[in-house]
């Protein structure tokens, strides 16, 4: 029960962040919004817990989070194994979403990447990937930030090392930005 306690402390202790972020959030929601009347797709990756959160992203905006509404083009780059595991055999684990985007991004696109960490290398290459074709880089990770923040349009750095409050609170953003499209 003293662990549960002071679980609930530390995502308290998050809420001033969320407050603090919401005028970048909510750009990058306008921005987002922009992008997806324009046709563009929205490409997500991450690894473990986070490959997880990319899935449910893509699953709100190809389905629906509460309302029903048109669906909005999504792709997790997590989801298709025989591609990851042919890439990861023919070239390396390390460009399974770099060779994804290279195939499927286009300028004007988004990429959400995901790594609580900010070290992984095959979310970083992505990243790489999707800034030489000029898409639109969101990046939500830890307090420690990534190696390619400077090449991010937006980066969320959830205050905290903890893996666990990191993606829950990632898991809040997503939610937050499924409920600002469902007017789309």
């Amino acid at each position: 029960m003293e662990k549960y306690i002071k679980s609930v402390e530390e995502l308290k202790s998050l809420i001033p962040w969320l407050l603090e972020i919401k005028d970048s959030l909510f750009f990058m929601i306008d921005e987002l919004k922009l992008s997806i009347l324009e046709n563009r797709k929205i490409l997500i990756c991450g690894n473990g817990g986070s490959a997880a959160e990319s899935l449910h992203f893509s699953s709100e905006l190809l389905g629906k989070f509460k309302n029903i509404r048109k669906p909005i083009p999504a792709i997790s780059l997590t989801s298709d194994i025989p591609t990851i595991t042919a890439i990861s055999n023919d070239f390396s684990f390390e460009e399974i979403f770099s060779r994804q985007i290279e195939a499927l991004g286009n300028s004007g696109d988004f990429l959400f990447a995901f790594s609580t960490s900010g070290k992984s290398k095959n979310v970083n290459l992505a990243v790489k990937k999707a800034y030489e074709k000029n898409m639109k880089i969101v990046y939500f990770t830890g307090i420690d930030g990534t190696e390619v923040e400077n090449i991010c349009n937006y980066i969320f750095k959830v205050p905290s090392k903890d893996t666990a409050r990191i993606q829950e609170i990632h898991l809040f953003l997503i939610h937050s930005i499924c409920q600002e499209l469902e007017n789309l």
